[in-house]
């Protein structure tokens, strides 16, 4: 790729990334240092703190393999063990940070929602104590996937790359492209589970929120309802989860599937720096949609304005 095209790629996927590490390091920060003055942390606060931390080692991976691809291609050809280590790490986050974004969202669904059935009010009973056994199954599948999934995706990456400089790769490459793609195939569907789960609570909130509406109309309150309100801010948490995530999956199917594409190297990092945007950006929705966050991230805006206003002559 030119330099100038290259320059202006980096710009951007540092910036995504500065914005992206701005956000989870907030809400990570805020809840341990809650934890630590109380010494304990709630169910919501360890699945956000999890989810931050996920996020932020995702970004980091994302930004490094955009930095490799660009300006040390030839590591690409050569399987080393950044690359492989790179590999891993991105697909480990990628899938922990879906999974973990899906745990948020059912437990949104059973703290919030109503329903009389015995399954979900054995769900609501459980759920506080549920929470770290979902953390650690969560990192356990992950980990599941990424060890056998990396080394081919790397490999056969790799391969098609020499291909394009060595006719005598040619030929493999086009027999692991069948093999890639049924790899890739399966990897999508894994990670399509949790967004599945997730489509389907927020359909039941809205139908919890029909039905609360129906009881509630004979008691208006003046200053609105507040199982009303938390039914919102949960939908509004889950559809930008949906959102987000089917554009990080286009962005995930074209950084993993570039080698069958002309400039592979500029697809790549074209796919990188849209997957940027899903762990960004949703960081910044979460903490609008918590009362706690929202009100200390006001507090520090606060400050940081005091703080810049005094030093003004």
């Amino acid at each position: 790729m030119p330099y100038k095209v290259d320059a202006a790629l980096m710009l951007l996927a540092v910036g995504e990334f500065s914005v992206g590490v701005l956000g989870n390091t907030f809400i990570g920060l805020v809840n341990i240092v809650g934890w630590i003055k109380t010494r304990k942390m709630a169910p919501l606060d360890l699945i956000l703190t999890s989810l931050a931390v996920s996020r932020l080692f995702l970004l980091c991976a994302i930004l490094l393999d955009c930095f490799l691809l660009t300006l040390c291609p030839h590591l690409y050809e050569h399987g080393t063990s950044i690359m492989k280590i790179t590999d891993f790490l991105w697909t480990l986050t990628n899938h922990s940070s879906v999974w973990l974004a899906g745990c948020l969202s059912v437990f949104y669904f059973v703290k919030i929602a109503n329903f009389s059935h015995p399954l979900f009010l054995w769900m609501k009973w459980r759920v506080d104590r549920a929470v770290l056994g979902a953390l650690l199954g969560c990192l356990l599948l992950s980990v599941c996937v990424s060890l056998p999934a990396t080394e081919n995706l790397n490999k056969d990456f790799r391969q098609c790359l020499k291909a394009r400089r060595n006719r005598n790769f040619t030929l493999k490459c086009r027999a692991n492209k069948i093999g890639y793609a049924s790899l890739h195939i399966s990897l999508n569907v894994v990670m399509l589970f949790p967004f599945a789960v997730s489509l389907v609570v927020f359909f039941l909130l809205i139908l919890s929120l029909w039905r609360h509406k129906r009881t509630m109309q004979l008691h208006v309150s003046p200053h609105g309802d507040p199982r009303t309100q938390a039914h919102v801010g949960a939908m509004k948490a889950i559809i930008s989860f949906l959102l987000l995530f089917l554009a990080y999956c286009l962005s995930f199917l074209i950084a993993t599937s570039s080698y069958f594409m002309p400039e592979t190297e500029l697809a790549a990092v074209c796919g990188e720096l849209i997957a940027l945007i899903y762990p960004s950006s949703h960081s910044f929705i979460l903490i609008l949609g918590n009362n706690k966050l929202r009100q200390t991230s006001k507090r520090v805006l606060w400050k940081l304005k005091y703080c810049l206003k005094g030093r003004t002559p």
